[in-house]
């Protein structure tokens, strides 16, 4: 008989039953705190307490899509549209310490798993095309992707430029650096995002939507 999936409640017992008296998982420190790239030291590094099981899972923005962003897809005014076409947007991450950080989205409601098939092979060619864009760029060493879609139900995936040469910023620890390196101006953020457009322009039309 096949076994079937596991429950949350069985993978949680199993998660609970690995803590200690205050509910504490020990830190793997043969695993990512014992890389040279983990970005804190490990002696005085502690797990919070692992919480109860939510009842459910939270709501997200836009889970109706009359609530959500994209019924009022009007283009950002503050010089952060990087890209768009009649179906996607890329916009630029003002806030950030990273070289370059994107953020690509349709402009249709839609999340990952409820993404058509034609959506589908656009969404890759064009991942495909600002991944290689940004490393192109003369700060960046690699490009990095993540989606999350924990707080919003309109799918938009990330990519972030990690700094050329920066080897302590390497794999997924590069976020917890960024949040406390130096903020990059503007202005030098429109000036890397550029290429990335106009690659995408190149490519499959559409317009840069950076200030000239």
């Amino acid at each position: 008989m096949t076994q079937p999936p596991e429950s949350i409640d069985d993978y949680y017992a199993r998660v609970r039953a690995a803590t200690d008296a205050e509910g504490r998982l020990p830190v793997a420190a043969e695993e990512m705190p014992g890389w040279d790239i983990f970005p804190f030291e490990v002696d005085s590094l502690r797990i919070k307490p692992l919480q109860p099981l939510a009842e459910s899972e939270p709501p997200r923005a836009g889970e109706d899509a009359s609530d959500c962003r994209c019924a009022a897809p009007a283009a950002p005014d503050d010089g952060t549209l990087v890209w768009h076409n009649d179906r996607w947007r890329l916009t630029l991450i003002a806030d950030t310490g990273l070289p370059i950080t994107v953020s690509l989205g349709p402009k249709q409601h839609m999340d990952l798993p409820t993404m058509p098939p034609d959506w589908a092979a656009e969404f890759g060619r064009l991942t495909v095309t600002i991944s290689a864009a940004m490393e192109a760029l003369p700060s960046v060493g690699r490009a990095q992707l993540a989606k999350y879609g924990d707080g919003s139900a309109h799918l938009h995936v990330w990519f972030f430029g990690r700094p050329a040469r920066m080897l302590q910023l390497r794999g997924s620890p590069l976020l917890d650096w960024e949040e406390n390196l130096p903020r990059v101006p503007l202005e030098v953020l429109q000036a890397n995002a550029r290429p990335i457009g106009e690659a995408l322009v190149a490519a499959y039309g559409g317009e840069v939507g950076l200030p000239a």
